[in-house]
């Protein structure tokens, strides 16, 4: 028998395709608040109320946190809450634009603006220092040089330093919330427009650039590795995420450039199986070593004519060695996620495919910029039927995406869990 997940106030694996009960139980609650007890009365009346631990864990246990909500409502309640959310950064970060710590890791902030893009519309190019495996002076004198290395023609240009002076530089568990608290930040106090965020580093630099942007593909709208090693990581996340690739031909430190010509390979096999994702420029210098003489500059122009897309059509999840448990409009519950493990799922309008072997539950995340939520969406997996309903728009879900990221982008007001039946 097919099951499905149905999240609400609580996920129970139902026997049914559609359970309609809670739309029933959701429906009575709703006509029990009445005009001065409001959906948006009981939120604001939350807001203005002092809070212990995380503002958005409590959002989601408020009375009215699972009762489904209008469009206008979910608007209103989008754009209250993320007001909200600028409101505290800007009141708790202001220090964080020069030096940002996750737990026992610091990394220092460099940046420079160029241009004169109006506030919400520049770009933001993220450079990664080269070094490693030294002493702290000498990864200090990479950091040096990277500030001045590239200069784009406009956009927040940040030159971080990194936490660590090991091999793995820019590639190590804390760094990706590392670099979501910078694109945050500079998005807030320097108006960068998150859809125009880019991604770029030179030899250790580059190692962190090819592990960083596939599991975390979807806050980059395009990256740029220089002279680095992909050690293990996998090329499938970069579906949506144009990836550029610069190494000398006489790079052998490493076999930078083998593999730095193996990762052309298999972006083109990648691109022909799938037209269109994986867009990749490749480019392998001959007579060149380490050092490129600033011939990848292009690379940089390049990505600048990428925009990212938050909600694309398809979206190929490969865990690395450092987890996630949410990517685009995918999440899984956390108890669930290993490494090296996939799930690939395709929309077309209201209908949603879902391929995996690897996952018993995926949860498909849902606004009104994807469906017509007000109307039945469809999701399948080889070619049963697993839901079929409306998926209302809650407060709960809110919360919980403003959770997970704060991107206006990638805020979704519904959600829905399916069960896969794999064992």
């Amino acid at each position: 028998m097919t099951q499905i997940y149905y999240t609400l106030k609580k996920k129970i694996c139902s026997k049914l395709l559609y359970n309609s009960t809670n739309f029933l139980m959701t429906t009575i609650k709703r006509t029990r608040i009445t005009n001065k007890d409001t959906i948006l009365g009981v939120l604001h009346k939350h807001l203005s109320q002092p809070h212990e631990g995380d503002f958005y864990s409590s959002l989601e246990n408020i009375d009215v946190a699972a009762i489904p909500l209008t469009k206008s409502e979910c608007d209103h309640v989008v754009k209250l809450l993320w007001n909200n959310y600028v409101d505290t950064i800007k009141k708790e970060r202001e220090k964080e634009k020069l030096l940002i710590t996750n737990q026992d890791a610091s990394m220092r902030i460099w940046y420079k603006t160029f241009g004169a893009k109006p506030f919400g519309e520049k770009s933001l190019f993220i450079s990664l220092h080269g070094g490693g495996n030294a002493e702290p002076e000498f990864n200090d004198s990479q950091w040096e040089n990277q500030k001045f290395l590239y200069t784009p023609e406009e956009g927040v240009y940040v030159v971080p330093r990194a936490p660590g002076n090991t091999w793995d530089l820019w590639h190590r568990p804390e760094i990706d919330h590392m670099f979501d608290r910078i694109i945050e930040n500079m998005m807030i106090f320097e108006g960068v427009n998150p859809n125009k965020v880019y991604l770029t580093g030179y030899s250790a630099g580059g190692d962190g650039v090819y592990k960083v942007v596939p599991r975390t593909a979807d806050r980059w709208a395009a990256a740029n590795m220089n002279a680095g090693h992909p050690n293990d990581a996998s090329p499938l996340g970069l579906r949506n995420t144009p990836f550029t690739i610069h190494v000398g031909a006489e790079d052998f430190a490493y076999d930078r450039n083998k593999v730095g010509q193996e990762w052309s390979d298999k972006l083109a096999e990648l691109h022909k199986e799938d037209p269109n994702g994986y867009i990749y420029w490749a480019e392998i210098y001959e007579k060149m070593g380490h050092w490129m003489e600033g011939k990848e500059k292009d690379a940089l122009s390049w990505m600048a004519h990428h925009t990212r897309n938050p909600i694309p059509d398809r979206v190929v999840w490969w865990q690395d060695t450092v987890t996630h448990d949410r990517f685009y409009w995918l999440a899984l519950p956390e108890n669930q996620v290993r490494q090296y493990t996939k799930v690939i799922v395709t929309r077309d309008g209201q209908n949603f495919d879902i391929q995996t072997k690897d996952y018993k539950n995926v949860i498909i995340l849902l606004n009104d910029n994807m469906v017509d939520m007000d109307v039945p969406i469809r999701i399948t997996m080889e070619e049963k039927v697993l839901f079929e309903g409306v998926v209302p728009r809650t407060i709960g879900a809110i919360a919980r995406s403003l959770k997970q990221h704060g991107d206006p982008y990638l805020i979704f007001t519904g959600e829905v869990t399916i069960c896969t039946e794999i064992a």
